[in-house]
């Protein structure tokens, strides 16, 4: 799956939250001062050409709407980040996080209980 930018990013969480829109629906999301229309247009147009959003077309004007759930693209973008940064390993992740104390052991104990359950199940 492509990555995003920061500001597609930002759009793409707009759909996730609020779902289906016009791009005159976007703008009222953003914060003061607000993007120009054509900004945002361009924007949406770029995320369907990656295959993000598809469209509904209403006369001359379109609804846009996610084809990816925000669950597939964090899965996605974690897979990108294990895979360049850490080898494909995950154990190479949470050991990273164990030694820069981002992870208690308290916090790995529950892990190992979950990853113990979910095999029970």
């Amino acid at each position: 799956m492509k990555r995003l930018t920061a500001k597609e990013e930002e759009v793409m969480q707009m759909f996730w939250e609020h779902g289906p829109m016009f791009v005159r629906e976007l703008l009222a999301f953003y914060a003061e001062p607000k993007p120009h229309y054509n900004t945002v247009s361009t924007l949406v147009r770029g995320l369907e050409e990656k295959g993000f959003v598809g469209y509904r077309a209403y006369g001359n004007t379109y609804q846009y709407y996610p084809l990816v759930s925000a669950a597939e693209y964090k899965r996605s973008a974690l897979r990108d980040v294990v895979s360049r940064y850490y080898d494909n390993s995950f154990v190479n992740v949470v050991s990273a996080f164990v030694e820069e104390e981002a992870m208690s052991l308290d916090e790995l104990k529950a892990l190992i209980a979950r990853i113990e359950n979910k095999h029970k199940a």
